[in-house]
């Protein structure tokens, strides 16, 4: 952690910290499945709720270092998982993301610890570690494009070895 705080911004005032509660929804309707999700901050419960749509990854250069796709974050009311339930769609699983976040330029760097719900919708009370481990994950919007910046994140990346190992994951492998 200390060496990651030494390679960002927010070195003076240290990292923020997180505490949130994701469910992951999806509705079916054509061949690939509309994934959605919705996060809120437990700490904070005044603030809006998250919904974000990711989309899929698009193809392209397999060397590429990073995995690009379309997303889109809108602020809601807390009474979005009803709406979401009554357009039809499915909560698929929830969890609790606890850490930190860095800022190192545009690139956004999350170190949380994920746990399980032992009951959906019991919280927090009821949840467990999945693992000892930390998922490290460095992300960056930008528009359309801008591939430069995969590059940027690929030496980001080269500075936090051995503890960190940068990786495309295939989300696919992960749901079944």
């Amino acid at each position: 952690m200390l060496q990651l705080r030494g390679l960002c911004d927010n070195v003076d005032t240290g990292p923020e910290t997180f505490n949130d509660h994701e469910m992951c929804f999806s509705i079916r309707g054509s061949e690939q499945p509309l994934l959605l999700r919705v996060r809120r901050a437990l700490d904070y419960q005044d603030m809006p709720w998250q919904l974000r749509y990711i989309g899929q990854p698009e193809l392209g250069d397999k060397s590429r270092p990073t995995i690009v796709r379309s997303s889109l974050d809108i602020a809601t009311s807390n009474t979005v998982v009803d709406f979401l339930t009554e357009l039809g769609c499915r909560l698929d699983f929830e969890y609790i993301a606890r850490g930190y976040m860095f800022r190192k330029g545009r690139m956004k760097v999350t170190v949380s610890k994920i746990f399980k719900m032992a009951q959906q919708g019991k919280m927090p009370e009821s949840m467990e570690a999945i693992s000892q481990s930390y998922l490290v994950e460095l992300s960056v919007l930008a528009p359309s494009g801008q591939d430069a910046i995969a590059e940027d994140m690929r030496i980001f990346a080269e500075q936090l070895k051995p503890l960190v190992q940068l990786e495309k994951i295939d989300y696919k492998r992960l749901v079944h």
